[in-house]
């Protein structure tokens, strides 16, 4: 169990007090270091609070990659074409995953790029390792990567030629490329995207919806998944296909429903393609969004809307239990454990709790009014970016007093004691705030091993291939 702290905070020193009037991380200059990267929310800019510019990657995990994302595709064979440096780190995470007899790589060599072959290497090396399979795949996505982008591949002809070596095999474009980060959409929105270009148009039936994007199953007792099944809806979620026809079954939904921000791009594109009607319900700790956002899609499902009665007072209630037990213990919260940290930020201080630090190095437009409001009523609230150079140096090195909720709060912290959820972990609605609570008193009192969870690629994978 965390001990209680009575804490206090110098918004111009920018020091974290423990007690005993002794800076936190005043040990090794840590705290110049502090000064260096922290913003008080009250002085950041949005949606930018830091500079870009050359960035660290801390050994946390736990978030999805583009590997674990495209094996949620039942029965499809994944092949990535890159140098062979950076196919490294997608080889250890298929390994890991225990998936490597559906995933190949294609090298690409220095001499590729100055012959011009590149396009022959493509579709020679995949119709090389599609001969070699053992079970020939119903589908098959393609990683290309930034080299294909500088050489100026013909992607199209590709993908063509492919199509009519193997016309019984479905192909789709994926992308392994960093310089896609900054611009357009960005990888991880092009993935999840991937994900629904293989569904092949079928009968929309009605009373179907397919909830889209995410990588973790949504909860079954959410307030989206109790509404939809209150009112009849089969519902189909790519995590819970088991077979490529299942997948396929996706493509008779005549609702698409996404919560993920990264997801709605593809739910905008599947909806164009297919027929269907998307609806993107925002991911909130807010009362008033979360109602919002349940009676506008009951309005577009044309059923009642939910039974909110009782559920502001639930949270309250949950709210008052969770603050009696960890009082002004030290909370730090980051962008890994959901898509809208300041979100739950403001939830908490409004009830009182010792929110310190959100570790996040960029801001969503979905996060404005609660940056705005944050700025007006808790101005030290301290910013951290996680991949600024200097991060490397703020790991805690021993074990701290603080309440982490999410991965890299808790090992930028130094913490065993944290909430362990990843992307959202399958929550949303009032559920999202609830649960949230109770991981909070979980974590309060039970330690967790966070040096070796925090290792752990992708969080939850295994139940989803």
């Amino acid at each position: 169990m965390l001990r209680h702290v009575m804490d206090s905070y110098d918004p111009a020193g920018k020091k974290h007090y423990a007690g005993n009037g002794q800076a936190a991380g005043d040990e090794d200059g840590r705290e110049e270091f502090l000064k260096d990267v922290c913003i008080p929310i009250g002085e950041a800019s949005f949606p930018a609070p830091f500079a870009s510019g050359l960035e660290y990657s801390s050994p946390v995990r736990g978030t999805w990659n583009i590997v674990h994302t495209g094996m949620l595709i039942p029965e499809a064979h994944e092949i990535f074409i890159c140098g062979a440096g950076c196919l490294r780190g997608v080889v250890l995470t298929a390994a890991e995953m225990g998936t490597q007899e559906r995933f190949s790589t294609v090298a690409v060599r220095e001499h590729n790029l100055l012959d011009g072959d590149m396009e022959e290497l493509v579709i020679d090396g995949v119709t090389d390792i599609i001969n070699k399979l053992k079970k020939r795949p119903p589908a098959v996505l393609v990683y290309t990567s930034c080299v294909h982008h500088f050489a100026g591949c013909d992607l199209d002809m590709i993908y063509a030629r492919l199509r009519e070596r193997f016309p019984d095999i479905d192909f789709t474009d994926c992308y392994m490329n960093p310089i896609m980060r900054k611009s357009g959409l960005t990888p991880d929105q092009l993935m999840r995207s991937r994900l629904y270009t293989l569904l092949k148009e079928r009968d929309i039936r009605p009373d179907e919806a397919a909830i889209i994007g995410n990588d973790l199953p949504t909860d079954e007792d959410s307030d989206l998944m109790l509404l939809l099944k209150e009112n009849g809806f089969k519902i189909h979620e790519i995590t819970s296909c088991r077979t490529y026809e299942e997948y396929q079954e996706m493509a008779g939904s005549r609702f698409y429903i996404s919560y993920y921000p990264s997801a709605k791009a593809g739910g905008d594109m599947l909806s164009q393609r297919l027929g269907g009607t998307h609806f993107y319900l925002p991911f909130s700790f807010s009362y008033d969004e979360i109602e919002d956002g349940l009676r506008r899609l009951s309005d577009v499902l044309g059923v009642p809307a939910p039974d909110f009665s009782g559920k502001r007072q639930a949270c309250e209630e949950a709210l008052e239990e969770t603050l009696s037990l960890i009082g002004q213990t030290p909370v730090a919260i980051d962008y890994t454990f959901c898509p809208r940290p300041l979100s739950l930020a403001r939830l908490l201080l409004d009830a009182g709790f010792n929110v310190e630090r959100v570790y996040t190095d960029g801001l969503t437009g979905e996060e404005k009014e609660d940056f705005d409001y944050l700025q007006a009523h808790f101005p030290q609230l301290l910013l951290m970016p996680t991949v600024h150079p200097k991060m490397r140096f703020l790991a805690a090195k021993e074990p701290s007093d603080y309440l982490a909720v999410g991965q890299k709060a808790a090992y930028f912290t130094g913490t065993d004691h944290f909430v362990n959820i990843v992307e959202g972990g399958g929550m949303i609605g009032y559920e999202a705030v609830l649960r949230t609570l109770s991981l909070m008193r979980e974590a309060y009192l039970e330690k967790k091993d966070m040096r070796t969870l925090v290792q752990i690629k992708g969080w939850g994978c295994e139940s989803c291939v």
